[in-house]
């Protein structure tokens, strides 16, 4: 006799454990640190002289992009330490 999983159980199952390959970790790391870097400049970079809420849109669109820009990072990293700690359980204690 087999054992079928159920649709929720299949899905439950799936969502365990995030797994994203080295490139995919590194792309958004890098990602993560060009939106920083590229939002933070464009902050400081804002010319004098404009309407107060053109101050308003471009503050909440820096807030925003660096926000996003720290989610992807921290995914990213989270995909590269689950990386080195998969491998690491992959090879057992050391003897």
């Amino acid at each position: 006799m087999t054992h079928t999983l159920t649709r929720e159980q299949s899905w439950q199952r799936n969502t365990d454990v995030m797994q994203i390959s080295r490139k995919i970790a590194g792309f958004l790391i890098a990602v993560a640190a060009f939106m920083i870097f590229e939002w933070i400049n464009l902050a400081f970079n804002l010319a004098d002289g404009h309407p107060t809420a053109f101050y308003v849109v471009h503050g909440i669109l820096v807030a925003v992009n660096i926000v996003v820009g720290i989610v992807l990072g921290v995914i990213g990293l989270r995909g590269l330490t689950g990386l080195r700690g998969r491998a690491e359980r992959e090879q057992g204690p050391p003897m």
